[in-house]
Order: C-alpha cells, then structure tokens, then sequence
C-alpha cells in the first residue's frame, strides 16, 4: 500500500473520505503485468475530480505509484482512491484541499470458470439508486446504496443483484454494467442521473462495431429482460460475463456467440 507516495497503512483520521466519502475511487485490472485499461480509468478519475472540483491530480505520478506496487504482478488488481484530503468537521471543502492518494494492490478473485461457459444467474434488488445527476457516472466513495442492496442475499447461486432507480428503470447491477441484446442491438440503460459508467462498457460500446452491432442506450424496465435475446454484465475485473439467468427469465447463451467473454475483449483489443 502506498499513500502518498509513501509505504503506510494509516491516514489521519480528519480524512474527508473517512468523514464524509468525499472522494473518488478506481479498480484497475493488471493484466501480463500491464493495467491495460488505465487510460479509460484516468480519463474517468479526472471527470470525477471536475464533476467533485477536486484539483487535477498528477496522473504520470499515479502511474508511476501504482506501477511500483505491479512490480512482480502478472495478474491481479491494483485500486486507486482520492480522498479531498484532511478537513475540519463540517461539510464545507477546504479552501485549498490537498488530495491524498492511496494505492493498493490485490491479487487476481478466483472467479469460477463457468461463469463465463454457463453463464451466471442474477437477481432484482430492492434496494434502488438515488437520481443525483452531478454523481452521475463517476466512481464517487458513497456506494451505500450497493452495499444495502448487495447485502439482500446469500446465495451462493447468484452473482450479481440489478437495481433500479427510484422510477423502476434498470440501471445497472450492484457493481457491473448491464447489456441485453436485442436482435443486432446492444441495449444498455442511460446513466445520466445515477450509477457508474464503466470502463469496459466503454469499451464494448467502442467495440459494438466490429461485431456487427449497434449500441442503443436508453431507458430499460425490468419487463424488458423478457423481450431480450440474451444478457451479459461487464465490469473492469469480471471483463463481459454471459448472464444464463435474470430474475427468472432464462436466455439461451448460444445468442451470444460472437461476442467475446471473460477477459477475451480487453486482451484481444488491447494485447494483440
């Protein structure tokens, strides 16, 4: 772990993302030693500090922090997280913030292989996101209403929960994006008043192309999981996951071939 460019595990306890979750964070695949993704996760992190008016960080800086701790790494998981920096108590920002980076390392999740062979089952949550558009999109450290809804189930048969927002449109799972297909479209929900725009929805959207497909992006209802001809969930880890199941409704995942799963389309696009 590094903070601030230097080895510690403590921060001051005035930390405004401890106080207040006034801060952004981003989860970065390293993959055959590389963050293959990292210029999609930069490009995310700064609309974050704009949309927060944090001070641009340094990201040559950030690359060279988090490349040290890859150092070794073939495969596994490095997260970068801005705080505002120490405050005093009350709401209001510092005058002048000085944001405090904190980098850690993780090894690769041992996601089951079938997962991306038989696809995954997945379950409609209760809990529903806020419509806060200055939020929108970014990776901002409140992720209380993922934690509710993540906590609504146990089972082990489930991967992943979606929520809705609080007009009962489908917005996205608890941390993934979602796609259905529809004949040669790729639907996927608008984020313009809640969620977090992914970094490999980006890029299956760039990609939606050179398979053959077009991308529509509006408003889903969970009636919509019916009239699909199949599903899957992306997120910068899982990479794209097939989706065998969704609140009852069953997809058959040969509609999907063509598309590549698991972490095919980043080392495909990005490693050929």
């Amino acid at each position: 772990m590094l903070i601030d460019g230097l080895p510690t595990e403590q921060i001051p306890v005035a930390d405004r993302g401890l106080q207040y979750g006034d801060g952004l964070f981003e989860t970065i695949a390293v993959l055959k030693g590389r963050m293959p993704l990292w210029s999609r996760h930069m490009a995310r992190l700064q609309r974050g500090e704009e949309q927060l008016g944090f001070p641009l960080t340094d990201k040559h800086l950030l690359e060279q922090e988090a490349g040290q701790l890859c150092e070794g790494l073939g495969q596994g998981i490095v997260k970068i997280i801005l705080t505002r920096g120490s405050g005093g108590r009350g709401y209001r920002p510092p005058s002048d913030p000085q944001p405090r980076r904190i980098i850690t390392r993780h090894p690769w999740p041992d996601y089951p292989e079938a997962w991306y062979r038989d696809g995954v089952r997945i379950r409609l949550c209760e809990t529903r996101f806020s419509r806060q558009p200055r939020l929108a999109g970014i990776k901002h450290l409140n992720r209380l209403e993922q934690v509710l809804a993540r906590s609504e189930w146990d089972d082990p048969g489930f991967a992943e929960g979606l929520m809705c927002d609080d007009l009962g449109n489908l917005i996205s799972g608890t941390q993934s994006n979602l796609f259905l297909l529809m004949g040669r479209s790729l639907v996927t929900p608008e984020l313009n008043d809640c969620g977090v725009a992914g970094v490999m929805r980006e890029l299956v959207m760039a990609s939606a192309a050179s398979l053959g497909l077009e991308v529509r992006v509006g408003p889903i209802r969970p009636e919509d999981l019916e009239r699909a001809d199949g599903m899957f969930l992306t997120n910068a880890i899982w990479g794209v996951c097939p989706v065998s199941e969704a609140s009852g409704v069953v997809y058959d995942l040969t509609r999907l071939s063509g598309i590549p799963v698991s972490h095919r389309l980043i080392t495909e696009t990005l490693f050929e």
